[in-house]
């Protein structure tokens, strides 16, 4: 091929670049986080998710507008229709009946999804900040440091999740809704551990490290400004799957009587497996709606976290 014919070829593919870029320019550049954004609103799953999220959330913060009546109060009413083998049902002013204690049920039900709620955000959170430090300090650091974090790591995932958190409620010597918190909490901790971990080996070898190391940027700055940031996207997904998990893990610690031990406090887990439970052939329903509730906003949570992580997955973009 002759020296004309490779400077024509070259033109060419220099016009072709010019003119796909001024493309590019003239629609606009779209971020990463843009796009996972356009994708989500076009998932009907990430819809329904963020649907049965938002009410969750909407239910919690305005349970006391929302419920009919105090959840701790017992109402003559009721309690008066109280017999060993018949609790009272749905009747004018109580949508749900009574409870075991004759409680409006439907109040203490709504009110239970602000206990969920908390004991979910901050099992999540303290796991998070737990797994963020620990994976972080072993992908920056390495070495011996890395080899310790790992392999306890290893020792954790190798249990059972819910079986670890029993075992760390059974140590307690008073189970209360902290020990809870703390139990779930430590569970995740690994799993975040380990994703931030393998992010961070990644980000490691990376153009932009690379650049930055060859420009005599301090490691520190390296870690905090470039590896960490480019790091936390997976770590912020898998945190909405776990929101989904620390629920499941509370309300199973709730059922096994490990949990908050008050009576009053209406809490899902607490009411399926206290009252559900002793009750069940008396008044079915009592296990029934708290068990609906748990399975409605877990898998809310569920089909958002798995949609926010097919959405910022470079291999679902067109």
């Amino acid at each position: 091929m002759s020296e004309r014919s490779i400077g024509l070829l070259g033109d060419r593919k220099k016009a072709r670049l010019e003119e796909l870029a001024q493309a590019s320019a003239d629609k606009g550049g779209v971020s990463l986080l843009r796009d996972a954004l356009r994708r989500l609103r076009r998932n009907p799953v990430a819809i329904v998710g963020a649907v049965i999220v938002g009410l969750f959330v909407l239910v919690a913060i305005f349970a006391p507008l929302i419920a009919p009546h105090d959840p701790v109060q017992r109402f003559p009413e009721l309690t008066s229709k109280l017999r060993v083998d018949d609790i009272p049902g749905a009747q004018p002013g109580f949508p749900l009946g009574s409870d075991p204690l004759g409680r409006d049920f439907a109040s203490r039900l709504i009110y239970g999804s602000q206990q969920t709620l908390l004991v979910g955000v901050l099992a999540t959170l303290i796991g998070l900040a737990l797994g963020v430090l620990f994976g972080a300090l072993a992908g920056a650091l390495g070495g011996w440091v890395d080899v310790i974090l790992m392999r306890i790591t290893d020792v954790m995932l190798a249990l059972p999740g819910l079986l670890l958190a029993i075992t760390l409620v059974a140590v307690a010597s008073r189970s209360s809704q902290w020990t809870v918190i703390f139990a779930v909490a430590i569970v995740n901790v690994p799993i975040f551990a380990r994703l931030l971990r393998g992010s961070m080996l990644a980000q490691r070898e990376s153009d932009h490290v690379l650049a930055a190391r060859a420009l005599g940027v301090k490691e520190r700055n390296i870690v905090l400004r470039h590896m960490l940031p480019n790091s936390m996207t997976a770590v912020i997904v898998q945190s909405t799957l776990t929101f989904a998990v620390a629920i499941l893990d509370a309300a199973a610690l709730s059922f096994l009587g490990l949990g908050d031990p008050d009576i009053n406090r209406a809490e899902w887990g607490l009411m399926l497996g206290v009252d559900g439970q002793r009750y069940f052939e008396v008044r079915p329903e009592l296990a029934y709606f708290p068990a609906l509730a748990i399975i409605v906003v877990a898998l809310g949570f569920t089909l958002l976290g798995e949609a926010m992580r097919e959405a910022i997955d470079p291999k679902n973009r067109r």
